[in-house]
């Protein structure tokens, strides 16, 4: 991110961190206990000066208790019912080889939201625990192959299959390749 530019969504991002950080009132020392990230990193981080990796946005979102989805809808205006595809919130973690589109974001009074992602041949993503636990995903397989380990069990997931489940521990996503996989995930609240 090298100095967001004011106003965009990195910049959001990096100042709602700080925001929520502030609201519970923990230093940035007392959230680099309860996340296992550096205070530098967390610092950088809310100055908009390093942009978060997955791994870490998700250590973030857990410790504040939010799916990702939902704080990036908190750094963007009110979502409108339609939300043409030129509009829909794309998110890069170009070193995990992992791309994020919030196709139907988050939305006062909806409990799901839809995300279409794209994982690298070879990639992979872990998340230590839920932002939420007993969230609702149902992950469906558009192109390519995903593992997707969650309680401790790995499923081989393929173009067409829909793994569903109730998170409530660690998960990992692992593409074997040959090729990228491209998938559907729904995310529903408890």
């Amino acid at each position: 991110m090298e100095g967001a530019e004011p106003g965009t969504v990195d910049a959001r991002l990096a100042a709602r961190l700080g925001e929520l950080r502030t609201e519970r009132g923990w230093s940035l020392e007392e959230l680099a206990q309860r996340t296992g990230v550096s205070r530098s990193t967390l610092s950088r981080l809310e100055r908009g000066e390093l942009s978060p990796t997955a791994a870490l946005l998700g250590r973030l979102c857990t410790v504040h208790g939010r799916t990702m989805s939902r704080l990036l809808l908190e750094v963007e205006a009110e979502p409108p019912q339609l939300v043409p595809a030129g509009q829909q919130t794309v998110w890069r973690d170009e070193e995990a080889g992992f791309v994020r589109r919030s196709v139907s974001p988050p939305h006062a009074g909806l409990r799901a939201e839809v995300i279409e992602g794209v994982l690298d041949a070879g990639a992979t993503i872990a998340y230590e625990s839920p932002p939420v636990p007993g969230l609702e995903q149902h992950i469906w397989v558009l192109e390519g192959t995903v593992e997707i380990t969650v309680d401790d069990t790995m499923h081989l997931v393929r173009t067409g299959d829909c793994l569903r489940f109730r998170l409530r521990g660690p998960s990992r996503f692992h593409c074997p390749g040959p090729a990228r996989v491209r998938y559907a995930l729904m995310i529903v609240l408890p």
